[in-house]
């Protein structure tokens, strides 16, 4: 298949690498030009994923028409925040790209004044267009070396190209299973990254294994109890796209989401954390978003509560965690 992947981080690099192993065609294109120049005469990407070759095979473009002309799956591997000004790209130049069929959302956030998932974004953007979602445990650098990985395609509804899509994203080291629950898997995507600044914090106040599980199996229940009352499917929380990626985000020394928890749990501030840095710390604005969401919808959501106070009202994360503790007892 011919794939074009818009956002050249890890993430956008790393799927670039693995579609060109399965042999497909596929241009990765840059937000800025000059990190074009620079990935074509490095033939790596230094900036997100050194170290890591990129395929012979692998187009680089900048210009969209060329690329959407021949595209018939086009990734959006960009942060959620950038993914309405990245779609209306998209949109300047749709009426060439005669062949695409399916456009597909990599990133994991809610956008902050809509409070919209990444496909509703693409589906406002670009009427007309199927839009799904591709969502689960994976990091970057170990799907760019083909280690062993599973994740979900969540499209509606589920056709027969989406099923093509499946089998062409799959191979000897990704398996992609199919859901026509994007809700559920877009939510999932973006809560676990709250969950794991959560867990971070843990680890940087040294509170043990025993909190750490204690806050991962809350999370996973609060994960199911607002996704549901979005109109997503239980069950889908408890797949790759929920519980999967909420066990990887909140354990994996890669993870920038627990990472930059545990930073603040050791006491830095969220402006230092956040000042400078080539990486998007996705759950930081999902927590702002979520938290309206569901203040909006008057959804319970204690342990998203209690971040959002971290990081938008200067609550220390042991004050955040304590107050978790004392709420009222209850069955579970």
């Amino acid at each position: 298949m011919n794939f074009a992947i818009l956002g050249a981080g890890a993430w956008g690099t790393a799927f670039a690498i693995h579609l060109s192993r399965l042999g497909h065609t596929v241009t990765l294109v840059p937000r800025r030009f000059e990190h074009a120049l620079a990935l074509s005469s490095a033939h790596e990407n230094a900036d997100y994923l050194p170290g890591v070759p990129l395929p012979a095979s692998l187009q680089l473009g900048y210009e969209l028409t060329p690329v959407l002309m021949e595209a018939e799956v086009v990734l959006l591997a960009c942060p959620s925040q950038a993914l309405r000004e990245t779609c209306v790209r998209v949109r300047d130049h749709l009426s060439l790209a005669t062949r695409l069929s399916l456009v597909v959302s990599l990133a994991k956030g809610l956008e902050v004044k809509t409070h919209l998932r990444p496909s509703e974004i693409i589906a406002a953007v670009l009427p007309g267009v199927a839009a799904g979602t591709l969502t689960g445990p994976s990091h970057a650098e170990e799907v760019a070396r083909g280690q062993p990985a599973a994740m979900v395609l969540a499209v509606a509804p589920l056709g027969a190209f989406a099923t093509t899509v499946q089998a062409a994203l799959s191979g000897p080291t990704l398996r992609v299973y199919t859901s026509d629950d994007v809700a559920g898997a877009e939510i999932g995507g973006c809560l676990k990254n709250v969950h794991a600044i959560a867990a971070g914090c843990c680890d940087g106040l040294r509170l043990g294994d025993n909190a750490r599980a204690a806050l991962l199996t809350r999370a996973l229940a609060e994960m199911v109890r607002v996704g549901v009352a979005l109109g997503a499917r239980a069950e889908t929380f408890y797949g790759l796209s929920g519980f999967g990626d909420l066990v990887a985000t909140c354990h994996g020394a890669w993870s920038r989401n627990r990472e930059f928890g545990q930073r603040l749990g050791e006491g830095r501030p969220v402006a230092e954390l956040l000042a400078g840095r080539k990486t998007v710390v996705e759950g930081y604005r999902t927590t702002e978003s979520f938290a309206g969401l569901c203040a909006d919808r008057g959804l319970d959501a204690p342990i998203l509560a209690e971040m959002h106070r971290v990081l938008f009202e200067g609550k220390k994360p042991a004050a955040a965690l304590a107050a978790l503790m004392g709420r009222e007892l209850r069955r579970e």
